[in-house]
């Protein structure tokens, strides 16, 4: 258990998941007034936290049920790959936690209780979705899940320890970053599906196939890539914010690939989705701002 597995059982490619929604409420929060900066870089480590601890709440369970074995075909796993124990993992998921839990108590103090049922619910997310006796993501529930958190509770999270209130634009950025975050669990789904079934891992593409998988990618990555027009056109927000419709080339190229590629080969269009939202995000927070 060597400092570079932790860091690898931490998935740090995943973590600009967390960092993005963060990056885009803080934009919402400049744009609209003088923002808590503390508050806003406590909601960051929180969020940071929180991703790490899913990530090795993830890590033990899906070794625990079956879902991760020899045959996977993703970056491997610490506990299934017997780099660490699962008494290990479950200590560093709740020490994870526990550090997200101290940035909230001091965000509890700022911006009131609405803090202590956001992260409450985020934590409970995070274990739920691979833990427990009916695990969400077992069940089909991730995308809703993901699209959830990772966009309207992030974002808006974000704006309301940044500012005290929760504007329509907040809800709008988190529907945009919420969509592309979940574009990124259905390549990863897609790519599983073939182990996942036989573990009882029932997915939306286990459910429903791989063109189902397809056309919610698509979706998703137009879902974005409309909603920076939707926010001008209704007056929520300046011209600028059309800028991450400059992000829709690569979207289109995103989207192509997926419909011809499976199995491993899907691994680099992982690592390209979150790419892509994490230059959507960063062109989203600067039309915000400006």
């Amino acid at each position: 258990m060597t400092v570079a597995t932790w860091v690898e059982a931490a998935r740090p490619a995943t973590l600009w998941a967390a960092v993005v929604p963060v990056l885009v409420g803080a934009a919402v929060v400049v744009a609209g007034g003088v923002p808590r900066w503390w508050a806003l870089a406590a909601a960051l480590f929180g969020a940071g936290c929180i991703q790490i601890g899913t990530n090795f709440a993830n890590d033990v369970f899906d070794a625990e049920k079956g879902a991760d074995t020899d045959a996977r075909l993703g970056p491997r796993r610490a506990v299934q790959a017997g780099l660490i124990s699962a008494g290990a993992m479950r200590r560093a998921m709740v020490l994870a936690f526990a550090l997200a839990a101290l940035a909230g108590i001091y965000l509890v103090f700022v911006a009131g209780w609405p803090v202590v049922v956001i992260g409450s619910l985020s934590v409970v997310a995070g274990v739920a979705y691979t833990g427990g006796p009916w695990p969400l993501g077992y069940h089909g529930l991730g995308d809703v899940l993901v699209l959830i958190f990772f966009g309207f509770v992030a974002v808006g999270g974000t704006v309301w320890v940044g500012s005290g209130e929760l504007p329509w634009v907040a809800l709008g950025a988190g529907l945009a970053i919420g969509a592309l975050a979940t574009a990124i669990l259905v390549v990863n789904n897609l790519r599983d599906a073939a182990t996942d079934g036989p573990a009882g891992k029932r997915t939306l593409a286990v459910r429903f196939g791989r063109r189902f998988a397809v056309a919610e990618y698509v979706s998703l990555l137009a879902i974005a890539e409309v909603t920076p027009l939707g926010l001008w056109a209704t007056g929520l927000a300046r011209p600028w914010v059309l800028l991450p419709m400059c992000s829709l080339p690569l979207a289109v190229v995103l989207a192509w690939r997926l419909s011809q590629l499976s199995g491993r080969a899907l691994n680099p269009l992982l690592g390209r989705t979150a790419q892509l939202l994490l230059v959507y995000g960063i062109l989203l927070a600067t039309g915000l701002v400006l």
